[in-house]
């Protein structure tokens, strides 16, 4: 081939694999399990706000996001030029391997762990360093700063881990942080924050003021339904997040999208009960596959991983049996959102009907 050539990099990005919509039956009601979206429609005056806002889309968006940074600086206690916003926070995480890594850096992180990682920092044409969770899917802290080189550049710590569920705790992250080298940027990365309900969790904004090195990122995607509007931020030291800024894609933030995250922001009361029911029916799929004998690592956020291994495609088509379509990872497992009370039930039925034993 004599035509333009793309790097070389860009043709060993590995493919995201999106979670596949459930195929409309005539005999039963379908559901998507496998994006973890909530499942709840818009918050109160969320829509109202958008609409208003589409009304305007023969113009451009405000770039600053100025009354989005507002709120957020509000609600978190953070000047505005501690905070960066994109579409969604695996834009941040791409931003940040743009801002941060030469060609040949290294970015370390645990695995399996998000699967856009391996896709942001190819492309970057950074090296990614991938450290194996433990046998019940949580970060192996010890052995990722072991990990780190004069090549490492970035350490991602996802947490809640998707897809796997357990979340590191504010004591092993500060633990952990004292091992990193201070040129090392450590992100946290807190997608599923709102979900999470153990002793000690982290606090990525705190942790944020601790230390000169360590960025957190956040979605209104799931807590806050978002998902289709792609609005995600960033928290960090200005240094950081300023040179998010500069990479960022001018205009990336709709119009729409940033009215919605305000209306969103506006009715967090609602949200948090609404947060509260998803985790409350976690809690409820998490005992009903436990009495079904199967136990699944610990779920801290809207979503269950069951570690089927080679038989992850037997388990997506009984899952597909039943109405619901989950997100297998080929010789790993399968990730089920937490969605609608009836999918819920299923899941606990797959939990039942599907030998996990075999």
């Amino acid at each position: 081939m004599t035509g333009p050539q793309p790097r070389a990099c860009v043709t060993q990005i590995p493919a995201y694999v999106a979670g596949k919509p459930p195929a409309p039956r005539p005999d039963m009601t379908t559901y998507k399990l496998s994006s973890n979206e909530n499942p709840f429609g818009p918050l109160p005056g969320v829509l109202e706000a958008a609409a208003r806002a589409a009304e305007q889309m023969n113009r451009y968006p405000d770039m600053g996001s100025t009354a989005l940074y507002a709120a957020l600086s509000d609600k978190l206690g953070v000047a505005t030029d501690e905070l960066a916003l994109a579409t969604g926070s695996v834009a941040l995480i791409y931003q940040l391997v743009q801002a941060f890594c030469e060609p040949g850096d290294e970015v370390v992180y645990a695995w399996r762990s998000f699967e856009a990682y391996p896709i942001g920092v190819t492309a970057a044409g950074a090296r990614s360093v991938q450290v194996p969770v433990t046998a019940d899917g949580r970060h192996d802290l010890d052995a990722m700063a072991a990990a780190v080189t004069e090549r490492t550049r970035i350490v991602l710590v996802c947490t809640p881990n998707n897809p796997t569920g357990p979340a590191v705790s504010q004591r092993e992250l500060d633990d952990f942080l004292a091992k990193v080298p201070s040129h090392v940027l450590v992100v946290v990365d807190e997608a599923y924050v709102e979900f999470v309900r153990m002793s000690d969790p982290v606090d990525g904004v705190a942790t944020v003021r601790a230390h000169d090195n360590v960025v957190a990122t956040r979605t209104f995607s799931k807590a806050y339904g978002l998902a289709g509007f792609r609005v995600g931020y960033a928290v960090g030291p200005a240094p950081l997040t300023g040179a998010l800024r500069a990479v960022s894609l001018p205009f990336g933030v709709s119009g729409v999208a940033q009215a919605a995250a305000l209306a969103s922001l506006a009715a967090e009361a609602q949200l948090l009960e609404r947060v509260d029911s998803l985790v409350a029916e976690r809690d409820r799929v998490v005992r009903g596959l436990a009495e079904a004998g199967v136990v699944v690592p610990e779920a801290q956020g809207n979503f269950i991983w069951l570690a089927t291994g080679d038989r992850t495609a037997e388990l997506a088509a009984a899952a597909d049996d039943l109405g619901i379509v989950v997100r297998p990872f080929a010789g790993d497992g399968a990730r089920v959102s937490i969605g609608e009370v009836e999918a819920n039930d299923r899941t606990i039925e797959l939990g039942r009907t599907f030998s996990f034993g075999s």
